[in-house]
């Protein structure tokens, strides 16, 4: 707990908001979820990056930018206004270090979805004044201007010329480029495109399990090289690749069923995970196999070897994931984290980096390169 508390500890990848917008009340216990303030203390966190996550059901009437709006509000209304003496809203590395000092957690805002921005530099510069400090560049969907791993088809062939636009009005204004979801291709153009880091603030490694959202060796090397980081995410399926193989098994089986629930619970995250784990009792799947805190310790133990302890963070997709590892499956379980590393191994300046140095030097850089542009 010595070493625990003396990091900063920063998770880039939060998706409770979406319940708070639909009237979750944060600081109250709620085992329904992974996070409620009170187990965040516990869990002794720092700062948390809370995701304006926009479902691509939006971008149908131009509806995302409105969704996006309503997102960035539960943060800055349901979250940081409601317990002020608990959060403080923060939008650089220097507000994150002040929170600390004064034992407040450090609420961030990250878009998760480039649809948001309705393909307006416009918006992006009006979510960048309200506080968004990353945007994940695709969802499950590609855009108009960047490629999705989760999508079959590559319109764009990875970034488009106005996807570079946006880009370099990101790093112009020091919002980080985010590349979970985004395709092989859009990765590479984007860091190609790049004058600032960029991260994955909820990815994990495909080496170990070959999902399309987890990137590869030569990706993850390529990002340390420009300084970025990749924030693993604790996603079962993500970590362990035979909770990976057993998931795709029953989502063969329940194909035409979860598309249908997909689309009808698009807005009702509550929802939608209650019907899945309905659906899958009702073809007969059971809970299945669950990552483990071990598996997590692999994972970052998989990156320092490639890429240096530098390259590493933590972003847990806590409450966006239908399941979370044994043992670190919600935010009070941080410390058995800290325990796992020390008996890995790390000494408590690696868990430091690992826990938030890492993220914080990261976001000073796209701060200073953003003022060189300017």
């Amino acid at each position: 707990m010595r070493v625990h508390r003396s990091a900063i500890l920063i998770d880039t990848h939060n998706d409770v908001t979406s319940s708070t917008v639909a009237g979750l009340d944060i600081g109250k216990p709620n085992t329904d979820h992974h996070t409620d303030l009170h187990r965040m203390k516990q869990g002794g966190m720092g700062a948390q990056f809370f995701a304006a996550y926009v479902a691509a059901s939006y971008v149908e009437g131009n509806h995302s930018a409105h969704r996006t709006l309503e997102m960035i509000d539960t943060v800055r209304r349901d979250i940081v206004e409601k317990y002020p003496n608990d959060f403080v809203f923060a939008t650089t590395a220097a507000d994150i270090r002040r929170a600390h000092a004064q034992h407040k957690i450090a609420a961030l805002i990250g878009i998760e979805g480039g649809h948001a921005i309705e393909d307006s530099l416009r918006l992006l510069r009006r979510f960048y004044g309200e506080g968004v400090r990353y945007m994940t560049l695709t969802h499950s969907n590609s855009n108009h201007w960047a490629d999705s791993s989760g999508d079959a088809n590559q319109p764009n062939n990875g970034l488009s010329d106005f996807g570079r636009q946006v880009v370099g009005e990101m790093n112009r204004l020091g919002m980080i480029v985010d590349i979970s979801h985004v395709s092989d291709k859009t990765f590479w153009d984007a860091l190609a495109v790049s004058r600032a880091p960029i991260f994955a603030s909820h990815s994990s490694c495909r080496a170990i399990s070959p999902v399309p959202r987890n990137m590869t060796d030569e990706m993850i090397r390529a990002l340390a090289k420009k300084r970025g980081v990749i924030q693993i995410n604790f996603s079962c399926e993500f970590l362990n690749p035979d909770v990976a193989r057993e998931d795709a098994a029953v989502n063969e089986k329940m194909r035409a069923v979860r598309d249908q629930l997909i689309a009808k619970y698009a807005n009702d995250p509550d929802g939608l995970r209650r019907a899945m784990r309905e659906a899958r009792a009702a073809v007969g799947a059971g809970p299945g196999k669950r990552a483990t805190l071990q598996d997590v310790v692999r994972h970052i133990d998989h990156v320092v070897e490639i890429a240096g302890v530098d390259a590493v963070g933590l972003g847990s997709d806590f409450d966006g994931i239908g399941c979370a590892p044994e043992g670190l499956d919600s935010v009070d379980k941080w410390p058995n984290l800290t325990r796992a590393l020390l008996e890995e191994g790390y000494t408590a300046a690696e868990i430091r980096k690992i826990y938030g140095a890492n993220t914080l030097r990261l976001m000073t850089e796209v701060e200073q390169a953003a003022r060189a542009m300017r």
